[in-house]
């Protein structure tokens, strides 16, 4: 029994086995045995492998898994990002990454814009609509369709050396108008944009688009029919309805076509 204890004792690594007894219990003639009391040996550098306890196997540390190389926060993210410095691949990633308004709560994807990256002409609407965010490109609806029929009565087309893009790159829930905010949050990125296509001429459908990038609440029929100036680039800016309000008013569009060929004038040099 000795040598048995002995051999556990050795395999736990305890090195004396000491019997306690309950010292008022010895005194008063009590026979009966407190419970043992051991001395653990704690482990030296000349421990050998099989002194060593081995924990059972559930109980083993779990492997360490190979780290991921460290990834750069989204740029948007940050709130040192100069979008103004940004090159094209770097702006689109920051506007894929944006959470500065809210919008990415209820938003499929961020509508960045498209077509040709020299255009003559930028066409910039207020938000994506719903089939938009679903496809993630400015005006592919029936307005859309209507937005390439007025294009291809000027000789264009889309991504033809046309560009376009909206006010906000996010759908606003249930197509509401958007808000200051977001407005102010999304502007940078468009202006940016504008920077690095330096068009010819801005065409801004729609009284939202026109009054967020001119900074201004005047209506739109005051707002046709003459050029505006960005500033500081002085890029010229020509504005009309928003095809969605020709299908539903599509008496207007005489004067739509009126605004078009104004800004066709602009775009060449001749306009005012």
């Amino acid at each position: 029994m000795d040598r048995r204890r002995a051999e556990v004792l050795r395999v736990l690594g305890i090195d004396r086995y000491v019997p306690r007894r309950d010292a008022a219990g010895q005194a008063a003639g009590d026979t009966r045995a407190a419970a043992p009391t051991v001395e653990r040996a704690l482990p030296t550098a000349s421990a050998t492998a099989r002194d060593r306890v081995r924990p059972p196997a559930a109980e083993a540390a779990a492997p360490l898994l190979a780290e991921s190389p460290p990834q750069d926060p989204p740029a948007a993210l940050s709130p040192d990002v100069d979008v103004a410095t940004l090159d094209w691949e770097a702006l689109e990633r920051t506007v894929a990454a944006c959470t500065r308004c809210g919008l990415e709560a209820t938003r499929t994807q961020t509508v960045f814009g498209v077509g040709d990256r020299s255009p003559d002409w930028l066409v910039v609407g207020e938000a994506p609509g719903q089939e938009e965010d679903r496809r993630g490109e400015p005006f592919v609806g029936r307005a859309g369709q209507l937005l390439d029929s007025m294009l291809r009565a000027l000789q264009l087309a889309r991504g033809q050396k046309v560009y376009i893009a909206n006010t906000l790159k996010c759908r606003p829930p249930g197509n509401r108008d958007p808000q200051p905010r977001e407005v102010a949050c999304c502007m940078p990125y468009l202006q940016r944009q504008i920077a690095l296509l330096r068009p010819k001429v801005i065409l801004c459908v729609g009284r939202i688009a026109a009054q967020n990038l001119l900074a201004t609440d005047a209506p739109l029929g005051k707002l046709r029919g003459r050029v505006h100036r960005l500033e500081p680039s002085g890029t010229p800016v020509v504005v009309t309805y928003h095809p969605a309000y020709l299908l539903r008013s599509p008496g207007e569009k005489r004067k739509a076509w009126a605004d078009l060929q104004y800004a066709r004038e602009v775009a060449s040099g001749h306009g005012a």
